[in-house]
């Protein structure tokens, strides 16, 4: 069952990069007391990903945070290493923070896996935004397929902000 408005967070533990190599952080550590914009990706330089996704929240970044968005964070089922590279690679350091779910806990807690072996990626996220605030979902949208993005960019969250 996936995850719907009115729905808390689960616990998990995403890595992510720190100053000193990886480090652990908690969902309560991205979403409490906070206005959180999640998004999820299939993959890090997948070209839907790469090329459309992750760039409407680099571009609307300073948007978001206008309307009260403490910070915007994507998860892939990717390492680390390939979450910080993407993001650097992107121009979204220091704007858009990456959860690394190498093995797609994070995804199957909130029911969003997805098995893409027939393309070659193995277990995957489904792409999807969401608006936490507190930790508690309120509001959220997935894509009919991997490679669109047009209900889960940037400019439709802001729509819901």
């Amino acid at each position: 069952m996936s995850i719907k408005v009115g729905d808390k967070i689960p616990e998990a533990t995403f890595t992510v990069s720190g100053a000193e190599g990886p480090a652990k952080k908690t969902t309560d550590e991205v979403f409490k007391g906070k206005k959180v914009v999640l998004f999820a990706v299939p993959g890090a330089f997948t070209p839907s990903c790469h090329k459309n996704h992750l760039p409407s929240y680099v571009a609307n970044f300073d948007a978001l945070k206008a309307k009260g968005v403490d910070s915007v964070v994507v998860t892939s089922v990717n390492d680390v290493f390939v979450q910080e590279a993407w993001i650097k690679a992107s121009g979204a350091d220091g704007k858009v923070e990456a959860l690394a779910d190498g093995s797609g806990d994070f995804a199957r807690a909130v029911g969003m896996d997805i098995d893409l072996g027939k393309a070659g990626l193995g277990l995957r996220s489904k792409r999807y935004a969401a608006i936490v605030e507190d930790g508690v979902v309120k509001w959220f949208d997935v894509e009919d397929a991997p490679p669109k993005t047009d209900k889960t960019k940037a400019e439709e969250v802001l729509k819901h902000l």
